[in-house]
């Protein structure tokens, strides 16, 4: 952890979600992230990765737990891909969530810790990122809302389907994503899944041709259970050091 800069970790619960708040320095950006029990398991060595990897600035991260994973991050229906499990279309209610009863939370929060006004801190830059299906999601809500300055999307499930139509069917709202993907994902037994070396780098090359956008690919090494915490980490602070060139 950055010498001179004490973290501050709590635990709320904030419209009925338990809700993992970590504050390193003073905030400059505030980072959203949705989070299952594994993600928890790892989320101290991720804030960690992510004060070691900045040295400044400082920074508030609000992990929000998601009880159902495959409703609550999934924006449309689609049949389970491993498991029993279907995917469900519950991603609109929890993009409101963050929109509706996160933000405000946090705004009112960062208000009187710095003294500042509501819409003084209404300008803090916002990133929405996670892992896996997380990270997913916060490629989606990415076009459905401006509200958010980047989108840190490691390991995405971008094999999702019908998700490249969608992708080319709309447009996006942010102009910083940052993407990766271990180099051994796409070797996965499961076709649906293995379709997502393909698609990462044709969504890639998309946000590439993008004059608007700031975007890159990062493969790492390992399959997709490998270093997830070091991997948010990595995709948050490059969000953040882009958005302090911008």
């Amino acid at each position: 952890m950055r010498e001179g800069n004490d973290l501050l970790k709590e635990v709320r619960n904030i419209d009925g979600r338990n809700c993992y708040l970590y504050q390193v320095g003073k905030p400059e950006y505030i980072l959203i992230q949705p989070v299952d029990d594994h993600d928890l398991e790892g989320l101290d060595q991720e804030i960690e990765a992510i004060a070691n990897g900045l040295h400044e600035p400082g920074f508030l991260l609000l992990a929000f737990k998601i009880n159902d994973w495959n409703q609550e991050l999934s924006p449309w229906e689609a049949p389970a891909v491993f498991g029993k499990e279907n995917f469900g279309s519950g991603a609109e209610e929890t993009l409101k969530y963050v929109k509706k009863s996160l933000l405000p939370y946090i705004r009112i929060l960062l208000a009187g810790q710095l003294n500042l006004s509501l819409e003084q801190v209404s300008q803090l830059p916002l990133i929405l990122g996670g892992y896996s299906l997380a990270a997913f999601f916060a490629l989606w809500a990415a076009y459905q809302t401006d509200c958010f300055a980047g989108v840190a999307a490691a390991s995405p499930s971008v094999w999702f389907p019908d998700w490249m139509d969608y992708v080319k069917a709309n447009e996006i709202c942010v102009n910083t994503i940052y993407l990766s993907l271990g180099d051994k994902e796409e070797k996965a037994k499961n076709p649906v899944m293995a379709r997502v070396g393909d698609c990462i780098r044709e969504l890639a090359d998309m946000y590439g041709d993008s004059p608007s956008l700031s975007s890159t690919l990062e493969w790492n090494q390992g399959n997709h259970f490998k270093d997830p915490d070091i991997r948010t980490a990595k995709a948050f602070v490059w969000c953040i050091k882009e958005l302090e060139i911008i």
